[in-house]
This record gives C-alpha cells, sequence and structure tokens, in this order.
C-alpha cells in the first residue's frame, strides 16, 4: 500500500501545480516523437488535476544534455503532442527559471497548462543547487511527482522540490510503486525472474533477490556472456567485462547454495546466435555449447562436451539460441508471476523483412511466452529502457499486466532501495 500523499490527498482547485513528468521520450532525427508512452501514461494525472480546478506546470528532463543548452533536446516537440492527446492548449516556456518564466507561471489560470524546458539545460539541477530549487519552486503553490523513472536519482526536481512546497506522489507514480511492490511481496508462484541487459554489475542487488525470492532466474543479453566465461566457455570476441567474472561466480555460488536448499533453478542458455559483425546482413549461425540448463552450477564446466560446437575466434554471441528462448518460455509457461528485465539479445538491431531483427528470437521467445502465445498467460511486468523500447516497437505495451516508466528505478525499488524522490514526499 502506497504510503504517501497523492494528488487525491491534496487541494488543488485554484492553485498553480508543479508537475514533474518523465518526457523523456525518444526522438527521430528530424525532432519527432518515436513513442509517446511516458506522455501518455501522464495523462491520469494531468487529468485529475484538470478536473479539480488546478492550473498545471509541466517540468521534465529530455536526454543528457549535461548542464548546457542543446536544441535536439528541446521538450518543445512534447507541447505538440501534449496539446494533440489533452485536445487543450499547452503553452510551453523557453526555459524552466527566469523572469519570463514565472510571469507566465503566475499568469496561469485554472484549467491551463504550462510546459518548461528541458530541467537539464542546467547544471543546478542534478547538482541540487538550492538557489535553484528555489527558483522552480516559486513557479507553484503545490509540487506532483509523477516520474517513476527518476525518483531513484537525487535532483532538484526529484528530492529538492518536495521540502520547499507541499507535495504529494501522481497517479502513475503510485501506480508505479504499489504495483512493483506487491509483486515482490505477493507473487503469484511459480515466479520466474528473465534478466537480461549488458552489465552484471548494474543489476547485482536484483539479482541477488530474485534468487533468493524466485523460483527461476534466467539470464541472457550480454551479461550471460560473462556469465558463461565465468564457467569455462570461451565466448571468443562476445561482449565481457572481465572485471565481472569474480562477481558472475559469487552470484553463481549464491544460486547453487540456493538449489541446494529448496526447488531453484538458475538458467544459463546453452545455445546461442553468432555472428562476426552485429549488423542485419552479416550472416549468422548457432552454437550449442552443451547442457547448462542445470541447478547444480559446480558442474557446469565439467558438462560442456568436448565436441561441442564452439563460438568461432572472430564470431560475437548476439542473441540466446532457440533451444535457450524456448526452455525459457516453456517455463514461463508454469510461472504464476514473471517479471522482466533486459532483452535477451541485440533486439535493437533491425531486420531485413519485418520488425523482428537477426538478434531478436530470443527476446520474442520470452514475449510470446509471456503473453500465452503458447496457451498460459502468467502475470507479467516488464521493465528496463531497451526492454520496454522493444514492447513499444512491436506495439505490445497493452498487452502486458504492467509495463513500467522506469528501468533503473524499477530495479532499485524491487531490491527493496530507498528512492529518494519517494522518501522525499509526504507522508499520508
Amino acid at each position: 500500500m502506497f504510503t504517501k500523499k497523492t494528488v487525491k490527498d491534496l487541494n488543488v482547485k485554484g492553485k498553480r501545480v508543479l508537475v514533474r513528468v518523465d518526457y523523456n521520450v525518444p526522438l527521430t532525427r528530424d525532432g519527432k516523437i518515436e513513442d509517446d508512452y511516458r506522455i501518455t501514461q501522464s495523462l491520469p494525472t494531468l487529468q485529475y488535476l484538470l478536473d479539480k480546478g488546478a492550473a498545471i506546470i509541466l517540468c521534465s528532463h529530455l536526454g543528457r544534455p549535461e548542464g548546457t543548452v542543446v536544441p535536439s533536446l528541446s521538450l518543445r516537440p512534447v507541447a505538440k503532442r501534449l496539446h494533440e492527446l489533452l485536445k487543450l492548449p499547452v503553452d510551453f516556456a523557453n526555459d524552466c527559471v527566469g523572469q519570463k518564466t514565472l510571469e507566465k507561471a503566475q499568469a496561469l489560470k485554472p484549467g491551463q497548462i504550462l510546459l518548461l524546458e528541458n530541467v537539464r539545460f542546467h547544471p543546478e539541477e542534478e547538482a541540487n543547487d538550492k538557489k535553484f530549487a528555489t527558483e522552480l519552486a516559486a513557479l507553484a503553490d503545490v509540487f506532483v511527482q509523477d516520474a517513476f523513472g527518476v525518483v531513484h536519482h537525487g535532483a532538484v526536481s526529484v528530492s529538492g522540490l518536495p521540502t520547499l512546497l507541499p507535495s504529494a506522489a501522481g497517479l502513475l507514480l503510485a501506480k508505479e510503486v504499489d504495483t512493483i511492490t506487491k509483486v515482490m511481496r505477493e507473487p503469484e508462484r511459480p515466479m520466474v525472474a528473465v534478466v537480461g541487459g549488458a552489465k552484471i554489475a548494474d543489476k547485482i542487488d536484483i539479482l541477488k533477490k530474485f534468487i533468493e525470492m524466485a523460483d527461476m532466474v534466467a539470464i541472457g543479453g550480454a551479461m550471460a556472456n560473462t556469465f558463461l566465461k565465468a564457467t569455462g566457455v570461451d565466448v571468443a570476441k562476445s561482449l565481457v567485462d572481465d572485471g565481472e567474472l569474480q562477481i558472475a561466480k559469487d552470484i553463481m555460488a549464491q544460486a547453487q547454495s540456493e538449489a541446494k536448499e529448496r526447488d531453484f533453478v538458475f538458467f544459463l542458455p546453452r545455445d546461442g546466435v553468432v555472428a562476426q559483425k552485429a549488423d542485419k546482413n552479416t550472416p549468422t549461425r548457432i552454437v550449442d555449447w552443451g547442457a547448462l540448463a542445470v541447478a547444480d552450477i559446480e558442474h557446469y564446466p565439467k558438462r560442456v562436451p568436448a565436441s561441442a560446437s564452439k563460438v568461432a575466434a572472430n564470431e560475437k554471441i548476439l542473441d540466446i539460441g532457440p533451444f535457450s528462448g524456448a526452455f525459457i518460455a516453456g517455463s514461463l509457461q508454469l510461472a504464476g508471476t514473471v517479471i522482466w528485465n533486459g532483452t535477451m539479445g541485440m533486439a535493437e538491431v533491425a531486420g531485413t523483412q519485418g520488425p523482428v531483427g537477426p538478434y531478436a528470437h530470443g527476446t520474442e521467445l520470452i514475449m510470446e511466452g509471456m503473453l500465452g502465445d503458447f496457451g498460459h498467460k502468467p502475470f507479467s511486468v516488464v521493465g528496463g529502457g531497451d526492454t520496454v523500447a522493444y514492447v513499444q516497437s512491436r506495439g505490445l505495451t497493452d498487452s502486458f499486466n504492467h509495463v513500467s516508466t522506469g528501468g533503473g528505478a524499477s530495479l532499485e525499488l524491487m531490491a527493496g532501495r530507498k528512492l529518494p524522490g519517494i522518501t522525499a514526499l509526504e507522508d499520508k
């Protein structure tokens, strides 16, 4: 149960409400919005405030301008898209602070909306500068945090403003926290965690958490290469972080210990799609390096047959193979809950025909298993920037039970960490 105040606990009639939203949306080279999922997810909060007679000031970042004005990262295209979605005028301020912005904010009437320019154009935002915080706070009477994707960071618009204005969570933030917290505390069993991505170090805490509580943890993506190398598999030119090999061994030791205590499976890919280059035109082949789909991890190196196919010296593993994809997808047919964070390969590489690229077939199998294409549909939670982007590109966002707008924030919440942007809000 969400323990912080939400917009429903506030009296916002006739007040100027500064809403921190996450409009960090992908843009094309000509400045058009590729996917508006994060924008559409903010609409319930905005509509609630409008219905209650508030004037809305929207604050967001876009990209990583690192404290300088980068015209290609302007939020102006978002103002246009918001206007189309809300069917209301959306005014735009060329800066997020300053006299002109203050005058625009003070002139707002109930039912009107003002979108501020990229807050990260100012270095003071991420430096948590008090003067900058005071300038932003002067724009409004109330602060609402609805940008789940940034609440794990410390910044003026995240943890600074709640100390200067009456504050509450937006409907999206409350929904994200409630859904993720509940699925971690009371998952329908069996629970399967599918974890991909590149770096193990980014997901150490959540991997350990999943090993403690899930019934199965399946590893894919580039991080699987590091685990595989740690077991003795020659991964050739595949992306590997040699500095994480010991971390991988420690995590596998934890998984091995857990498997001895209860019915638990830690799955590493046993086959993969390899190529010399990660593009759509380079020939691919499938390599099977042995039976690694077992819980007794201490025997992995011994179980790799000498006659098994090997990744050639000039090849890279770019996706999990068909056996591994089918094994994980099949396991999802027995699951009550599935948490998926990280694609299984370089799913972002375009295909020669259709939307599915040459290194996205493992990701497709996982997705099909979660969506019930093989007969059973578990409760599904999707997180992580690359994962969500892929789901969005396939037009399947609404097919899952919950698609998070936050990558790092969702992982840290799952791992049980306190998030600064939530902690700073007022308690109920």
